[in-house]
């Protein structure tokens, strides 16, 4: 079956992959929080109940809008994309039998990228149903799902926040293990204990985030961010928001990726999510997470670049790379969403959202540097996101650090392609989006004053900016 049959097929029977969220590095900053003692206070409600005829009208009608390569692409350039999306849409097992992919494991989240980068198409977030359920037993696996996993909510991923003796702990615990598998005979180690983790409140959950148009964002210079987060500094002033860039502690410069910013690059987000969520090793992590001698059965790394090429593709490109590459390189000639039709509705809503101060932080435009590939140099785009982290307060917090993004802190998620998105926040923890609103306000959030000027809209007002967020 091709590739992207095989795609379609698995995610119809929920076998497929997640691509989303990253180890966590701790920060000393975020130990000494002044909050810090607040974090195994449980979320505080919103503040005010919505107007009843306020209603988010759901996933919006109509074509994807996403998926796509970007616009002006040269030929070689849109070969390479056709021919890395059908690799992102792989599907592994452990050594290539029964499923074509190789690698999975010891430990994973699921066995693919695609399949949780599913929706409303190839690169997106969660699906309507939840893949991980049927992987967790597929090819012969004992998995038990864990009590946060359902047929009908996001794909997540689980990290620990603290370790038995207290300490910050912050990384991924991936749900499953290759045990009981046909392709791993031999290998009998156990999945973390969640039941206990979730009574203990010691667990968080992040779901993926789409990476429609992460080419534009990758390439938009440090000084663009920068002027683009200075101009904003007299309405952040005037709303009681502060926020900051999260850095490399190598070279300084400002991450931009994952819930946290927590990641420099594609490259880089690729290779640790392929480790981290699929347990496959690759140039950019080449070591096993678990090293169990057992459950071992490939050399390392997995992935690796290929020197001779028995069959040729379409792209020689693809051909010789590595997946990490392969992956970045999709991730990098995917198109942004594409917003819906203008209406005299979108257009109230969007002035709605200037008027109560949104683009605080949800910064509407950023603009490329110059490009090697053609015609994304010095492009405007619209991601709404300043791509800076701020303090969303105990409601929302996850006691997480990742750089010098404490456990109150998260990125400014995009809000482009929000329209079709199934779940919302980092943990997927609601699928309404007028909730979604609401939960960024609670004790000692940046959000506060934006959403108290959103308390105080018209029941019209309101349901027009939620409209107009609905067509992004």
């Amino acid at each position: 079956m091709p590739k992207l049959g095989l795609l379609r097929a698995c995610m119809l029977t929920g076998i497929a992959s997640v691509f989303a969220g990253l180890p966590a590095s701790d920060s000393a900053s975020a130990q000494t929080h002044p909050r810090f003692a607040q974090f195994n206070r449980q979320p505080q409600p919103p503040q005010q109940q919505q107007t009843p005829f306020v209603k988010d009208p759901g996933v919006r009608n109509g074509d994807a809008g996403a998926g796509g390569p970007l616009p002006g692409l040269n030929t070689d350039e849109t070969t390479f994309f056709d021919a890395a999306k059908e690799v992102f849409s792989e599907v592994d097992s452990v050594s290539g039998g029964p499923e074509p992919g190789a690698g999975l494991g010891p430990r994973f989240n699921m066995n693919g990228c695609a399949g949780c980068h599913a929706f409303p198409d190839v690169g997106g977030s969660s699906p309507v149903l939840n893949p991980q359920v049927a992987v967790a037993t597929l090819d012969g696996a004992k998995n038990t799902v864990p009590s946060f996993i359902t047929a009908d909510g996001p794909v997540r991923e689980a990290r620990f926040v603290n370790n038995p003796d207290g300490t910050p702990d912050g990384g991924v615990h991936d749900l499953f293990v290759i045990s009981g598998r046909t392709d791993a005979p031999g290998c009998t180690i156990k999945q973390p204990d969640f039941a206990t983790a979730v009574r203990q409140n010691n667990v968080i959950f992040r779901i993926p985030t789409p990476v429609f148009g992460l080419g534009l964002v990758e390439n938009t210079p440090e000084r663009n961010l920068q002027a683009t987060f200075d101009g904003l500094a007299g309405l952040r002033g005037s709303l009681g928001i502060s926020g900051h860039f999260n850095r490399t502690g190598n070279d300084g410069t400002i991450t931009r990726f994952g819930w946290k910013a927590q990641n420099k690059s594609l490259l880089i987000f690729a290779g640790e999510a392929y480790n981290v969520e699929q347990g496959v090793t690759n140039e950019a992590f080449p070591n096993e997470r678990d090293d169990t001698p057992s459950c071992q059965f490939n050399a390392t790394p997995e992935d690796h670049t290929h020197f001779t090429v028995e069959t040729p593709g379409p792209s020689p490109a693809t051909d010789f790379s590595g997946d990490v590459v392969t992956f970045a390189g999709f991730m990098r000639f995917t198109a942004a969403p594409m917003p819906a039709a203008s209406t005299p509705t979108t257009q109230r809503g969007l002035q709605v959202f200037k008027n109560i101060g949104c683009q605080a932080c949800h910064a509407i435009s950023q603009t490329t540097t110059k490009s090697p590939y053609t015609g994304q140099s010095n492009v405007t785009f619209q991601p709404f996101s300043d791509f800076a982290v701020h303090d969303m307060g105990d409601g929302l917090k996850d006691r997480v650090s990742q750089g010098n993004a404490n456990g109150f802190e998260f990125r400014s998620a995009p809000l482009w392609g929000v329209g079709q998105r199934l779940f919302f926040l980092h943990d997927g923890r609601t699928d309404d989006l007028v909730q979604a609103i609401q939960e960024h306000s609670s004790q000692g959030s940046e959000a506060n004053g934006v959403i108290h000027k959103y308390n105080l809209l018209s029941g019209n007002d309101k349901q027009a900016l939620v409209v107009f967020l609905r067509s992004l």
